[in-house]
């Protein structure tokens, strides 16, 4: 229904941009069509990724390590998988979309997010030639830290 609804909007106001400028509208629609091509990648990796936590891990698993029921260690260990992974935000918000249908709970999965956000274990190399070894660390243990902490004020929050 919803995106019907935006379906149509689009519609209906790329009518009125065509009638009032058309070089103005294939000229957007062109710029349109790049950004596309330029985000597909990620899109098929959400989609490939998707498939592939699907497939191999089941809702059970997923549950039994990210669930409720797991307490305390879903949250670090999502937060520790989260610190390491260097993927888009495309990628991670359906990623963590799919792990919540499967199980996981809110506060593990805010775990994730947060920490992929906040700490870069990855790109600490680059951060500490540019910015130095101490400040690097201090960013990254205060960003780990800090977004334990936000995670379980969401769990707080959405009890």
């Amino acid at each position: 229904m919803v995106t019907g609804l935006i379906y149509g909007i689009v519609i209906i106001s790329l009518g009125l941009s065509v009638v009032k400028d058309p070089s103005k509208s294939k000229k957007a629609l062109l710029i349109g069509s790049r950004a596309f091509m330029k985000m597909l990648p990620a899109l098929l990796a959400v989609t490939g990724l998707m498939g592939i936590i699907s497939g191999a891990l089941s809702p059970e698993t997923i549950s039994r390590y990210l669930g409720p029921e797991s307490g305390y260690l879903a949250v670090v260990l999502a937060a520790i998988v989260g610190a390491i992974t260097l993927i888009p935000h495309v990628v991670a918000l359906p990623l963590a979309g799919s792990l919540y249908q499967a199980g996981a709970a809110p506060t593990a999965i805010a775990a994730f997010i947060t920490t992929l956000n906040m700490v870069g274990i990855v790109t600490a190399p680059l951060e500490m030639e540019q910015l130095g070894k101490k400040y690097t660390v201090v960013r990254n243990v205060l960003s780990f830290v800090f977004a334990l902490i936000i995670a379980f004020g969401i769990g707080v929050m959405l009890r």
